[in-house]
C-alpha cells in the first residue's frame, strides 16, 4: 500500500466514505503525494502529453488569436495575459514566439500562470526563463486589469462529483474502504436543486458530474472580464472609414511578422457589418504588396 493510500484509508475510517471529488483531489494534489505536486507527468518521462508538446504550431495558432483579440478590443494596455495550468511553459513560450512582433503586445502583456504544482512551476521558470512571470495558486488572485486566458486541458482535470439517478432523487457516488482495497458505493438517494435540470435528459441509473472548482474557476474569469468591459468583436461597431484597430497599430509601429500578417489581413479584408469594405481590402494588399508573403 502506498503512503498516500494509508492515509487516505485513514480518513475513510475516521470520517466515513470520500467523495469522488475528494478522492480525486487528494490522489491530485496531495503536498506530499499527489501526481501533480511531486512529478513530471508530460512527456517521454511521464504519462501523458498535449497538443503544445506535440507541435509548436498549436501555440502560434493561439498566439495568433490572442493578438487579434488584443487588437480588436483597441488593444488595452497593460493587459493580463493568463495561463491556467500551463504544464511545462511550453505554449505559453509558443504564444510569446508568434506575437513577439506584433506591436506593443508584449511591452502590454503582464504574464500570469496559474499553477498548483512545484514540480512543474519549476519547468515553467526553465522553459520560460528571462521572462517576467507572477504565478498565482488560483484565479481568483490574478492581476487586475484587461484579462486575456488561455486554459488548454486545465478544466478536465479538476476533481468532480458524480451521481446516480434513483428515481427523483441523486445518490452521489462515493469511494469507500472494503477491505480489500478502495470500492465505489452510493450514499442515499436525495433531491438536488443543482440537479433538478437533469431529470430531464436523463434515465433511472444514469450517471452525472459535477465540477464545483471548474464553475467557480469559470465564474471568477467572467466576472473578471465582464468587469473590465471587454466586449464581444463580433458586435463591435467598426469605423466607417475602414481604419480598423489592427491598421491603427500597423500605422503606428509598422507592419506584423508576415505569418501573423497574412492571417491578421484576411481578417480585415472580410466586409465587417456591411459598414467596412474597399478601404480595408486595400489597406491589406498594400501591406501583403509591401512585405510578402510567407
Amino acid at each position: 500500500m502506498t503512503p498516500l493510500a494509508d492515509i487516505l484509508r485513514g480518513q475513510v475510517a475516521a470520517s466515513g466514505p470520500l467523495t469522488v471529488a475528494q478522492y480525486m483531489a487528494a490522489c491530485l494534489l496531495h503536498p506530499e503525494h499527489g501526481y501533480y505536486t511531486t512529478r513530471q507527468p508530460l512527456g517521454a518521462e511521464g504519462d501523458f502529453t498535449t497538443a503544445p508538446e506535440i507541435s509548436q504550431m498549436f501555440g502560434e495558432l493561439v498566439g495568433l488569436c490572442l493578438a487579434q483579440a488584443w487588437l480588436d478590443q483597441g488593444a488595452p494596455a497593460p493587459f493580463v495575459l493568463a495561463e491556467l495550468g500551463p504544464g511545462r511553459g511550453t505554449l505559453m513560450a509558443d504564444i510569446l514566439r508568434a506575437t513577439a512582433r506584433v506591436p506593443g503586445f508584449h511591452a502590454a502583456a503582464r504574464i500570469a500562470l496559474v499553477e498548483a504544482s512545484p514540480v512543474l512551476r519549476a519547468a515553467q521558470r526553465q522553459t520560460l526563463g528571462g521572462t517576467d512571470i507572477s504565478w498565482h495558486d488560483d484565479a481568483a488572485t490574478l492581476p487586475e486589469g484587461p484579462l486575456f486566458v488561455v486554459a488548454n486541458e486545465f478544466f478536465d482535470a479538476l476533481p468532480i462529483r458524480q451521481f446516480v439517478r434513483q428515481g427523483a432523487g441523486w445518490a452521489e457516488r462515493m469511494i469507500t474502504w472494503n477491505g480489500d482495497g478502495f470500492a465505489f458505493g452510493l450514499s442515499p438517494a436525495s433531491a438536488r436543486a443543482e440537479l433538478a435540470h437533469r431529470l430531464e435528459d436523463t434515465a433511472e441509473g444514469d450517471l452525472v458530474e459535477t465540477c464545483a472548482p471548474g464553475r467557480a474557476v469559470a465564474e471568477t474569469l467572467a466576472a473578471r472580464i465582464a468587469g473590465a468591459g471587454l466586449q464581444d468583436p463580433r458586435k463591435t461597431i467598426w469605423p466607417a472609414d475602414g481604419i480598423t484597430a489592427l491598421e491603427e497599430a500597423q500605422q503606428r509601429a509598422g507592419a506584423l511578422p508576415r505569418g501573423a500578417q497574412r492571417v491578421l489581413d484576411e481578417k480585415a479584408a472580410a466586409p465587417r457589418e456591411g459598414i467596412v469594405g474597399r478601404a480595408d481590402r486595400q489597406a491589406a494588399d498594400a501591406a501583403l504588396g509591401e512585405h510578402g508573403p510567407t
